[in-house]
């Protein structure tokens, strides 16, 4: 759990992470390059500077010592200042101690080091004016000013470094965005195009981009044509067998009905019945991948639609109107009609509402049955499994794929089917969450 809130501090998506590992070593590699050219090269460069400087204020120090008088010492240094590019003031003015700007780096070694080789030093500034070094010194005949321009001293400001190095790294990192968005840009729209097959609504897809992304783009169109396929033939062949199987079931009815009415009969009757019944439920089955394509709805419609087909055993709860959805709509409504069907099954009234938020379309249907334990329900949405413990047999005649119908087409838009208990009817409360 230690490193949990760097995984928390790191960013989620693949272009902040891509993001992450460009901007970090461009930074690293600055703040290094900085310290260790600001630091070596400048200070030493500096510091030879200065100490050259302080050598020709040295000598011009002796000579002013070595006069008899202040005029004399003056007369003397005149024409040395001039050749040394010198001002000299004695007597001059000036101020005590260091003045230097917070920010300038090199200022602090050119401090050190005058002072170092001029123990006469008792004052020098450079905020006054940043183009000079201003030097009060003490010498037999008062104090001497001696001023220096600055560019003497101390190597070019090393901020025109710094300003360069994080232009060009500025730039060079927006060009690197760009090209970094070109190459994420082929992987949004593999995400995109799962997305929607994952929710039922193929898109248009060609892989571009890297080799790499390129790869796992005809993996996903091998895939999503592996899987239509195998849809599209498990729903032809569920739908041939169906149609084979009423003809002779069809020829035994019609025979059972002309033969003598008898208790024997009748109850073949109801097995062909029950096998009919069946037969419907299978291509239902096979059909819900494939009933009708994606288009916009409001999805209150639809639910008014289930309402109106089982009358009044259902009480319609709250439904927000106007709300419009890309859905396939029969789908939804068979899903839906397989829950309240289900639930008039297996209760005597249920309770349908809606509810719509930002990302899902929530629909419920409660009724107050006898529900179904919570260890069992996820082998309830499986086909063909019924659950004789839970459920009455008695008050239903399914064959356990009303449940993983409504499941499937939950999965095609992306959302899910989820059962638990109805906290007003006391039965079993059936979520159909869709992706909007």
């Amino acid at each position: 759990m230690k490193d949990g809130w760097i995984k928390r501090a790191l960013p989620r998506s693949l272009y902040g992470r891509a993001a992450l590992i460009l901007i970090l070593p461009v930074v690293t590699i600055q703040l290094v390059v900085s310290v260790v050219f600001i630091q070596r090269h400048f200070d030493g460069v500096t510091r030879q500077m200065s100490r050259s400087v302080e050598l020709e204020v040295a000598h011009v120090l002796a000579q002013v010592n070595a006069a008899p008088d202040a005029d004399a010492a003056f007369a003397r240094v005149a024409g040395l200042a001039m050749a040394l590019q010198l001002q000299v003031a004695l007597p001059g003015q000036g101020v005590a101690g260091e003045r230097r700007a917070f920010y300038d780096l090199s200022g602090r070694t050119v401090v050190s080091a005058l002072r170092t080789g001029l123990p006469a030093l008792r004052g020098i500034d450079l905020k006054s004016d940043i183009r000079e070094v201003r030097m009060l010194l003490t010498t037999r005949h008062g104090d001497m000013v001696v001023v220096v321009d600055r560019r003497r001293v101390s190597a070019s400001n090393p901020h025109q470094l710094l300003v360069l190095m994080i232009a060009t790294s500025l730039l060079m990192t927006l060009i690197a965005f760009i090209f970094l968005r070109n190459q994420l840009r082929p992987i949004k729209r593999l995400a995109k195009a799962a997305d929607a097959f994952g929710k039922g609504r193929p898109v248009r897809y060609r892989p571009t981009g890297a080799t790499e992304v390129r790869s796992a783009g005809s993996a996903f169109l091998d895939m999503r044509a592996r899987i239509e396929r195998q849809i599209e033939q498990r729903t032809m062949m569920l739908s041939g067998v169906s149609h084979d199987l009423r003809t002779p079931l069809t020829r035994l009815k019609l025979s059972l009905s002309l033969a003598e009415e008898t208790p024997e009969t009748a109850e073949m009757l109801r097995d062909v019945s029950d096998m009919e019944r069946m037969l419907d439920a299978f291509l239902d089955f096979a059909r819900s991948e494939a009933l009708d394509d994606p288009e916009e709805v409001d999805p209150a419609e639809l639910l008014y639609n289930v309402v109106d087909r089982f009358g009044p055993s259902v009480t319609l709860g709250p439904v927000p109107a106007g709300t419009m959805a890309m859905l396939r709509p029969l789908a939804v409504e068979r899903a839906l009609q397989n829950l309240v069907g289900n639930a008039l099954n297996y209760g005597t009234c249920c309770t349908v509402g809606l509810e719509v938020t930002d990302r899902v379309l929530r629909f419920t249907v409660e009724d107050d049955g006898p529900g179904i334990p919570a260890e069992q329900r996820t082998a309830a949405m499986q086909a063909f499994n019924r659950l004789d413990e839970a459920r009455n047999q008695n008050r239903g005649s399914g064959v356990g794929l009303g449940l993983a119908i409504a499941s499937d087409i939950a999965r095609s838009h992306g959302g899910v089917l989820r059962l638990g208990e109805s906290a007003a009817l006391g039965g079993l409360k059936a979520e159909l969450v869709l992706a909007r």
